[in-house]
């Protein structure tokens, strides 16, 4: 079977203007409360582009660890590839790929780093296993082996064993504050619903349905 012959005519639901709630943030609430409702596996996991001064792109897959009004905050290392990336450009998107509902939202805004005592709060509330991995990863950084990354572990497991194990300080939490939610619903003939929210200088939000 070629790609061309991988085809699927989208039918579970629609998605109109009517049945919209009044922000977006309510609206990812309740698709992802569906998402948890039909097990998708990990439905907090979401692709993160973002893209360095000069326009180079990047992407790859994080997890989700917070929404509110204010955005949606994501943890990691500062001096990871995305963190550089953030550093110099702090415009990106969001994707969440909902396949088995056929749908998913994409999101994009401008991001800013979380204060220290919020990255603390979430660190901490992490496996023990995890605060340790995040000190021994120095993300995307080229190593010579696996075997650096168990060497490291166990310095760091007798170094800490019976005390608290610090917040490093190039980890910590990121916010997309968003300017635009795009809802999207698969349909046959693919003649999809996308349906957008655009946030006015008001701070109100518009709703727009896009052509798919």
């Amino acid at each position: 079977m070629s790609l061309a012959d991988l085809r699927k005519d989208y039918s579970l639901s629609g998605l109109l203007e009517k049945d919209l709630a009044r922000d977006p943030f309510r609206q990812f609430d309740q698709w992802f409360q569906e998402a948890q409702a039909a097990k998708l596996v990990e439905p907090n996991a979401m692709t993160l582009a973002t893209a360095s001064k000069d326009g180079r792109p990047s992407a790859r897959t994080v997890l989700l660890k917070g929404v509110d009004g204010r955005g949606f905050v994501f943890f990691t290392n500062y001096e990871s590839r995305k963190g550089r990336d953030l550093a110099e450009n702090a415009r990106a998107s969001l994707l969440f790929p909902w396949l088995a509902l056929e749908r998913q939202i994409v999101v994009e805004g401008t991001v800013a780093k979380v204060s220290r005592e919020e990255s603390a709060a979430y660190f901490h509330s992490r496996p023990r296993a995890s605060q340790l991995g995040a000190w021994v990863s120095q993300q995307s950084s080229v190593i010579t082996g696996r075997a650096t990354l168990a060497d490291a572990m166990k310095t760091l497991e007798k170094k800490y064993a019976g005390a608290e194990v610090p917040v490093p300080p190039a980890w910590g939490g990121y916010r997309l504050t968003p300017e635009t939610v795009e809802f999207w619903q698969g349909r046959r003939s693919r003649l999809h619903d996308r349906l957008r929210y655009r946030r006015e200088n008001t701070g109100d939000w518009t709703v727009e349905r896009l052509a798919p």
